[in-house]
């Protein structure tokens, strides 16, 4: 039985009837740098050539700049998989991307011994 909206792709007892990395051909390595919160968005292009399902949705999440993590949450899919898709369209103009912005250094001690406090008193 599948979930609604969700085709021959998703089985309620079993989840995804296709292996995840299927979905990029087995490919694990994206051709463009991308990190978890690098924000991508649809640039307008039409890509050309076949794209699956899930560029589809990727372009369709992408209308707005959204993180990679977002965008991998969304499509349910391991997010080196989700790389290599959003490399795939970057690659063929339909994405642009762009690089995290840091207003601060993200290995500061101080910043990281402030959310260890802050962890060690949620526990």
């Amino acid at each position: 039985m599948t979930a609604a909206g969700d085709g021959p792709w998703l089985d309620d007892a079993a989840g995804r009837l296709v292996r995840p990395f299927t979905v990029s051909n087995g490919r694990t390595r994206p051709t463009v740098a991308l990190d978890l919160i690098s924000q991508v968005r649809v640039t307008g292009a039409t890509p050309l050539g076949y794209l699956g399902p899930e560029h589809a949705q990727a372009l369709d999440l992408c209308r707005a700049p959204v993180s990679v993590a977002e965008v991998a949450a969304h499509l349910k899919l391991p997010a080196v998989v989700t790389k290599v898709l959003l490399s795939d369209l970057v690659d063929c103009g339909a994405l642009t991307t762009k690089p995290p912005e840091f207003h601060h250094n993200p290995t500061d001690r101080a910043l990281l011994e402030a959310v260890l406090d802050g962890l060690r008193r949620q526990l």
